[in-house]
């Protein structure tokens, strides 16, 4: 049990190490980045332990940048994302194209919750609220198309290889 239970540990902090690895190599590339697809592949193959993971990596992001209002999207993100495409593996209809689709989404859902919470904390009063957030929504519009480029090509390209890959990785030694 033990040793079951420091195996999973094992597994959280390598899927960790691979979220921060990954957000930081490309991190002079504004918005090209595969957080997403790992949370997504790790959330489809080790369940309820890549949530873990994707905590971990938040707190990781908060040591290493300290307190933005960018770590309350994380922390809401992140974690939604992990569960997201932990429970859709479940069905028997989920697949790439289906992947590629809900990344999408999420990309989506990630560039209104980012505005709403930069207009909700920098605005002070919320007096035409929607009109100062669409305005600020807009002006990063062009960054939120590239992500969302970016994951509809890279969730169609490596979403099945990856995913394959760590189902048999997970098969052989997660257990």
């Amino acid at each position: 049990m033990a040793k079951s239970i420091a195996k999973k540990l094992a597994y959280v902090a390598v899927m960790t190490a691979l979220l921060e690895c990954a957000k930081l190599a490309l991190s002079l590339v504004p918005n090209v980045e595969l957080v997403t697809l790992l949370c997504a592949i790790f959330g489809s193959v080790f369940g309820i332990w890549a949530v873990v993971a994707s905590f971990v990596f938040v707190l990781v992001e908060f040591l290493i940048w300290g307190f933005g209002p960018w770590l309350i999207s994380y922390a809401i993100h992140w974690p939604l994302v992990t569960m997201l495409f932990c429970l859709l593996n479940k069905t028997k209809w989920f697949n790439k194209y289906w992947a590629s689709g809900v990344a999408v989404l999420c990309c989506i859902f990630f560039a209104v919750l980012t505005s709403l919470v930069d207009v909700g904390l920098f605005s002070g009063a919320f007096d035409d609220f929607f009109a100062r957030f669409t305005i600020y929504f807009m002006r990063g519009i062009v960054f939120y198309v590239v992500q969302i480029v970016c994951n509809a090509v890279v969730f169609l390209a490596l979403f099945d290889l990856l995913k394959n890959l760590l189902i048999k990785i997970q098969k052989t030694t997660f257990d």
